[in-house]
């Protein structure tokens, strides 16, 4: 049996190569292949499961404070993750954060970092982020815009929301309070004009240009490539042909609720799994009961499987026994179809 691992990260506990190592022990002691395919949806790890950092460069952080955003260059490609220059955690959670003054300068100038090394081609994850300022901090920290001329960059956008829909749908997380929350709306509406105007683009009905606060419409604007965070990571990865050649499929997150099937890590490889005829289980941390699964996904919750102490306490050891569990239940899933356990398909 070879069973790709593509989880998500169980936020608070576990990254996503740690969730895949733990899996990993679940499927190894079946005697099966374990293949480890951390994912990401363009949100926090996204650098990571792109290979991981190896250049440091210091920037302005959400709140103006300087900040050590890591990234990474190879072959003058280079990948960045805006939350290493503007995320919320730097800002100090929600409680911490100003939400209106917060801003996207520091990704402006990691941009600017990457272009001074010779990028030809960027790639910068979008999620986690403090701030809803459209991107303006960025544009101007890049300034004029012939400096990006013959640069390919790729936005991964980890949301399909538009542009103003950023500060309805998020602002409240970064600390801001109702009234807020219409101002900043308010700017958006403003930075469109602003942006047709400047840049001759008219952002506000681009899918996924709310995402990171609309700095995705922002970088949008400069002639930047929106494309779903998800397809990003899973194109990089070679994900299909790895799961085209599995027998199964486990994924999994921290939180499975409706948006884990709207461009997130969990929906976007069950639907992939699917079309591929490969069959796909998810083990996830919480199982919201609003939530409709899609017809063949088995889903195995931490908290029901192992409980919320055991849970939260020690996460790897509670995502090994629930993958556990879920590989049993495909199991016996598997004999009562076919009155045997084997391989799936023979190639």
């Amino acid at each position: 049996m070879r069973v790709v691992l593509a989880p998500d990260k169980f936020r608070g506990s576990l990254s996503a190569a740690q969730a895949a190592d733990a899996m990993a022990v679940a499927v190894e002691r079946r005697g099966w292949d374990a293949v480890r395919v951390p994912m990401s949806d363009g949100g926090e790890g996204f650098l990571h499961v792109l290979g991981g950092p190896n250049r440091t460069t210091t920037v302005t952080g959400p709140l103006g404070d300087p900040v050590e955003a890591k990234w990474r260059f190879v072959r003058r490609r280079a990948v960045l993750e805006m939350a290493e220059a503007a995320g919320l955690e730097i800002a100090g959670g929600a409680e911490a954060n100003d939400p209106l003054s917060a801003d996207t300068t520091g990704v402006g100038e990691l941009i600017g970092a990457a272009l001074d090394a010779g990028a030809r081609s960027i790639t910068i994850g979008m999620g986690g982020s403090a701030t809803t300022d459209g991107g303006l901090g960025a544009l101007r920290a890049l300034g004029p815009v012939p400096r990006l001329a013959g640069v390919r960059m790729e936005v991964a956008c980890d949301v399909r929301f538009r542009f103003v829909e950023a500060a309805s749908r998020f602002a409240g997380q970064k600390g801001a309070s109702p009234a807020q929350v219409q101002l900043l709306s308010r700017r958006l509406d403003a930075l469109v004009e602003l942006y047709v105007e400047t840049y001759g683009v008219d952002v506000s009905e681009l899918v996924g240009s709310g995402a990171a606060g609309g700095l995705a419409g922002g970088l949008a604007a400069l002639g930047a490539n929106l494309c779903e965070g998800f397809e990003v990571v899973a194109d990089h990865l070679g994900l299909e042909s790895l799961i085209e050649e599995a027998d199964l499929v486990v994924t999994g997150e921290g939180l499975c609720d409706t948006a884990s099937f709207d461009g997130k890590v969990v929906g976007g490889v069950a639907e992939l799994s699917s079309s591929l005829e490969t069959p796909v289980v998810a083990v996830v941390g919480e199982l919201d009961p609003a939530v409709s699964l899609p017809e063949g996904l088995p889903v195995v919750s931490l908290l029901d499987e192992v409980g919320p102490e055991e849970s939260f306490g020690h996460a790897a050891v509670s995502v090994t026994a629930a993958t556990d569990a879920v590989l049993g239940r495909w199991l016996e899933g598997r004999e009562l179809r076919d009155g045997a356990v084997g391989r799936i398909r023979r190639r």
